[in-house]
């Protein structure tokens, strides 16, 4: 009975190893029609196949066929390859807050959406300037257009566009999926066959690693059909520079010993004039006060110094 165990254990460590070297050997052929079932389990689907063109190599099998039926599925059927479109514009405005709404309309109108905006505010005196950056995101079979509406929403001061073909990318990853996915459907197998403690944790933790490796690779694939699906456009907005408001230069008075007679003399005399009226203007304010308060107080203290001397 033990070395029936002692066999088994030996057996199942040995399968795992091969699997191990299976996994590094590289992208070779592998049976993906058992794959595809399990894999749909997963909640991917056959409609998140690869955005890339069939590579049409031989050798592959089933796997092949079936990679190449999910990029048909996945691409636009105007398009061969898989490519990732982007474009950046930078525009004068006479209006911020216009030039973003337009932008805005823009972007909804290709089926797309605003992924990110930034604004900076400057001020000089009592003026300001606003300048930022929009990010949209259009359809990519529509960029063309979309490009063309964005550089019209204002005056173009740069522009420049550029395409990324990400095909081999994609089929790449497809391939080491599934090559990934048939290294787990054996892992679990071995998983379900084990009958001693070491061997479970040894399959399991190279289970979870390859499952790992999986989940990465499809986070990686959902990203790049993404930027497939979507263009990015980066639009910057300037709105006109400020130029400051140019303030009135003040006279240089002269020096007292410049100063004209004539000039001393009539400000002098329109200070006597101003100082007269002056005490005037306070007396008129004053008496009012006087009479109604000042003969009363006046007279009291009259009678007051009077019962004194008696």
């Amino acid at each position: 009975m033990g070395g029936t165990e002692t066999r088994r254990t030996a057996l199942v460590l040995l399968l795992t190893g091969m699997l191990v070297l299976a996994g590094c050997s590289g992208f070779g052929g592998s049976g993906a029609g058992g794959d595809a079932g399990g894999d749909a389990n997963l909640a991917e689907g056959g409609s998140d196949g690869a955005a890339a063109a069939p590579d049409g190599g031989g050798g592959d099998g089933g796997g092949g066929n079936g990679d190449e039926v999910a990029a048909k599925s996945y691409r636009d059927p105007n398009r061969t390859r898989a490519v990732v479109r982007t474009g950046s514009v930078t525009l004068r405005v006479d209006s911020f807050d216009g030039a973003r709404e337009t932008l805005v309309a823009v972007a909804r109108e290709y089926d797309g959406y605003v992924a990110g905006s930034d604004t900076s505010v400057e001020r000089v005196g009592n003026r300001t300037r606003t300048t930022g950056r929009l990010v949209l995101r259009v359809r990519s079979d529509r960029f063309g257009e979309a490009f063309s509406s964005v550089k019209a929403a204002g005056e173009v001061r740069s522009a420049s566009s550029d395409s990324r073909d990400v095909s081999d990318q994609l089929v790449d990853i497809e391939a080491r999926l599934t090559n990934l996915r048939n290294q787990r459907d054996r892992l679990r197998r071995i998983y379900e066959d084990a009958n001693d403690t070491e061997s479970v944790l040894r399959v399991g933790e190279r289970l979870s690693d390859v499952q790992e490796q999986i989940e990465r690779l499809r986070a990686k694939r959902r990203s790049l059909r993404d930027e497939v699906t979507y263009a990015t456009i980066t639009v910057r907005i300037n709105e006109p520079g400020l130029t400051p408001t140019p303030t009135a230069t003040p006279t240089p008075r002269p020096s007292y010993h410049e100063t004209d007679l004539g000039a001393a003399l009539a400000a002098s005399v329109n200070g006597v004039v101003v100082t007269v009226r002056a005490l005037l203007v306070t007396l008129a304010y004053v008496g009012p006060y006087a009479l109604v308060f000042g003969v009363p107080v006046a007279g009291l203290a009259y009678v007051a110094r009077r019962r004194e001397y008696i």
